[in-house]
């Protein structure tokens, strides 16, 4: 008999002023205890409303984990590359990478950005950045439900990213008094972001609402488990993050993770003596365009 899911803890995170300056607000999606949202570090939903032309971010390190964006509205990048709506890019840190996110034009952005915990095996890999744009997402469409899947496989569809660490991204979509079943391993700490409308999860229908968190109960059985959704009197738009926890401890500080205070140490001696490469100068074997 299949695992039936289920919401366990529900929160509504609280936008703050972000590092960008005047209109960004950052809403701190995931973020606490590592060993409860374990592979998940933290999770940032950016809204930015930019007036003007003054650029805003920069370059910034990164080492012992992975970055994974997701492009809600708008666009950012350089004239070497840009992400737009829709667009994800999974960018593994690794042994340590230089990182530029710049924002030059005026512009209204919304991105949701993953920090994803690498097993331990894989923390100190060779930096690599993959890219899948909107127009080769792998789709499902059926019957009011509409999944467009970022990373792992889901409703029969499975996409072409390469983890490290076992991942599920879906954005999906369902219709006014539509329900549908996922199935998911039971033993992935799974998550659902309300983007717009309002969902009913579970077998009890527990409602999730716009710009709410929903964490699922967790197994440790590998079996398949059941995930039931079903849209309310308009359509649902949400976002499901699903991980199998490395079940290893990690040292968070500033822009890098680390197993200890001494590979911190470590990783901004190196930062500082220029010993970081930026990610755009990676051998083209490690800058996938999917």
């Amino acid at each position: 008999m299949s695992i039936k899911r289920s919401l366990v803890t529900i929160n509504t995170p609280v936008g703050q002023p972000g590092f960008l300056g005047p209109g960004h607000t950052a809403r701190p999606v995931v973020n606490g205890s590592f060993s409860k949202t374990d592979p998940f570090i933290m999770l940032m939903d950016d809204l930015l409303d930019k007036k003007g032309n003054e650029p805003v971010g920069g370059p910034h390190p990164h080492a012992g984990f992975e970055t994974v964006t997701f492009v809600l509205e708008g666009k950012i990048g350089d004239a070497a590359h840009t992400m737009q709506a829709g667009d994800f890019q999974m960018m593994t840190a690794g042994s340590g990478i230089i990182h530029t996110e710049t924002i030059e034009e005026e512009t209204k952005l919304r991105i949701l950005q993953l920090w994803l915990a690498l097993p331990k095996k894989d923390m100190w890999v060779k930096p690599r950045v993959q890219d899948l744009p909107l127009e080769h997402v792998p789709t499902s469409n059926e019957n009011g439900v509409a999944i467009k899947l970022y990373s792992g496989s889901l409703a029969g569809i499975s996409s072409p990213i390469q983890n490290y660490t076992s991942l599920i991204v879906a954005d999906i979509t369902i219709d006014a008094g539509v329900s549908t079943v996922l199935h998911l391993p039971a033993n992935y700490n799974t998550f659902l972001y309300v983007i717009n409308g309002d969902v009913k999860v579970g077998e009890d229908g527990q409602p999730l609402r716009q710009n709410q968190i929903g964490w699922l109960d967790l197994y440790d059985e590998s079996s398949e488990s059941d995930l039931k959704l079903a849209g309310g009197k308009d359509s649902v738009r949400l976002v499901l993050y699903a991980g199998k926890p490395t079940k290893d401890p990690i040292v968070s500080y500033g822009p890098f993770i680390a197993e200890s205070l001494e590979d911190i140490s470590r990783l901004y001696q190196e930062y500082r003596q220029g010993q970081m490469q930026h990610i755009s100068t990676v051998p083209e074997s490690q800058r996938i365009l999917l």
